[in-house]
């Protein structure tokens, strides 16, 4: 069985997974989206009482923060004991494209250049990733939810603002790929 677990399953899995879990939030009247963990963490923590936007009653959003918790603990599951060992297979030209940027390809998700401990003493890395983290919070707050619930539940829910939100979201990244990250690196 763990043999089965461990190999590297068709892409069309995760979509069936997702059609399926969709359907399931649509059927109990949920919406789903990470980043409304962060304001339901808030509320919990008591930043109702300061700002009326984290005032709302946390509880009904406890399945979210559980799917939330299961996510990352599957993630350490799959990573720690259910992981390939071999390494990532990128095609040559994505290699010789990051390559070009300077972040060396070492055939894992997380390249060491970018996100090892000696990474972090680079002023410029942390500079982006400091800026990039504050671009993504400030960009789910403004487009009132992230990439998965706009892209996901929004979607499914054929929701006009997320249909706005996804173009966007990818004109967004069509612009970094290819305007601003041959400037940064």
């Amino acid at each position: 069985m763990i043999d089965f677990i461990s190999q590297p399953w068709p892409w069309y899995f995760s979509g069936a997974m997702i059609v399926l879990i969709m359907l399931l939030l649509l059927f109990f009247g949920k919406s789903f989206g990470f980043s409304s963990n962060l304001r339901t963490m808030c509320s919990m923590a008591g930043a109702g009482k300061k700002v009326k936007f984290f005032d709302f009653n946390w509880r009904d959003q406890m399945w979210n923060i559980m799917f939330l918790l299961g996510s990352i603990l599957g993630g350490y599951i799959a990573t720690k004991y259910l992981g390939s060992p071999s390494p990532l297979r990128l095609s040559p030209a994505t290699v010789s494209d990051i390559g070009a940027l300077g972040i060396r390809f070492d055939g894992r998700l997380n390249p060491e250049s970018l996100f090892s401990i000696e990474a972090m003493g680079d002023v410029k890395k942390m500079a982006i990733l400091l800026f990039g983290g504050l671009l993504v919070g400030f960009g789910s707050r403004y487009a009132g939810g992230c990439t998965s619930g706009h892209a996901i539940s929004g979607l499914s829910n054929l929701q006009i603002p997320s249909l706005i939100a996804v173009v966007g979201f990818f004109i967004g990244g069509l612009v970094m790929t290819y305007l601003l990250m041959p400037l940064i690196f």
